[in-house]
């Protein structure tokens, strides 16, 4: 029967913490999990959720992820606990290491991130930071995989703000060896330290195109992608991007630009009419549900491989 294999390393704070070989592990672990063929118990095993921003999807598949493996979740929200009043991050994390088998943070400052992991004794995951959000990745290439099977020759297409799933979808992308391509205005390019590491790792340098033409993007692509164009903490900066952003719509016309037979994504929530239209939303190349389902089986795929 196919086990769980534990990680190398202890974290999940970043998507370039696992191996190729380690990342598809968690893949045919998650599509196990999603086919009812793996049954694992991890009974007594606690999930604390730290959670600085808002969230549907992330809370709600870890704790649904965590009930399935037998295990419960604690959920530590800062306006109720002493996270919220300005306890020292390395207090708070060494506590919670005597407490819970394993955290996952959602909050603004990755160093924050790095900072709960330097002091916990337990895993940690990156449930979103402004960097990255490594967990949204790995559901994403789920879902490519189970439509493709093979990534060899997929090309993904990002259409939008240069944030933390485009930061996550770059190093993936080059972990895997795939072609990536990321639309987005001018200024609003994806980290430097990200594009850099990621030619770092990439053999073949084109692979990773960053460019300013949504529709040179989207030309012959397997996959368009978009996001919000506002993250959360960019509310004052939401009038100004909407304006920004004018053309970089996923409507039928950059669709049609793309391979006869690519899919949508969107990691969620959507502003329909901005990042994308509904008509699109709604078409039959919309995978945008089965990828937030994926969210659930991938995460419990990473937890099993983390503390089983």
């Amino acid at each position: 029967m196919l086990k769980p294999i534990k990680l190398a390393n202890e974290n999940f704070l970043s998507s370039l913490d696992i191996s190729i070989e380690e990342f598809f592990h968690i893949l045919k672990i998650a599509k196990n999990f999603k086919n009812k063929d793996l049954n694992i118990k991890l009974e007594d095993k606690v999930l604390g959720l730290i959670f600085d921003k808002s969230s549907t999807r992330t809370r709600v598949s870890f704790q649904v992820a965590m009930s399935r493996l037998g295990g419960t979740t604690v959920d530590l929200n800062p306006s109720t606990s002493q996270i919220g009043r300005g306890e020292p991050i390395r207090d708070t994390a060494r506590v919670l290491s005597r407490y819970c088998d394993v955290i996952a943070i959602r909050t603004f400052k990755h160093s924050d991130l790095e900072e709960y992991a330097k002091w916990s004794s337990k895993p940690v995951i990156n449930a979103l930071t402004d960097l990255e959000h490594p967990c949204q990745a790995l559901a994403d290439f789920m879902t490519i995989k189970e439509e493709f099977v093979d990534l060899k020759n997929v090309v993904l297409a990002f259409i939008g703000d240069g944030n933390n799933v485009a930061n996550s979808l770059i190093l993936c992308g080059a972990l895997l060896g795939i072609e990536v391509r990321i639309a987005c205005p001018k200024g609003y390019e994806p980290n430097s330290l990200v594009i850099n590491k990621a030619y770092e790792i990439y053999k073949n340098k084109n692979l990773l195109k960053i460019t300013n033409d949504p529709n040179a993007a989207a030309l012959g692509a397997n996959v368009l992608y978009t996001d919000v164009w506002s993250s959360m903490g960019e509310e004052k900066q939401k009038e100004k991007k909407d304006k920004v952003f004018r053309g970089f719509t996923i409507d039928s016309d950059l669709v049609n630009k793309a391979d006869k037979d690519a899919i949508i994504l969107h990691c969620l929530p959507a502003y329909r009419s901005k990042e994308i239209t509904d008509k699109v939303f709604e078409s039959s190349k919309s995978r945008i549900f089965d990828q937030a389902e994926n969210r659930m089986y991938s995460q419990q795929a990473l937890l099993s491989c983390l503390i089983s």
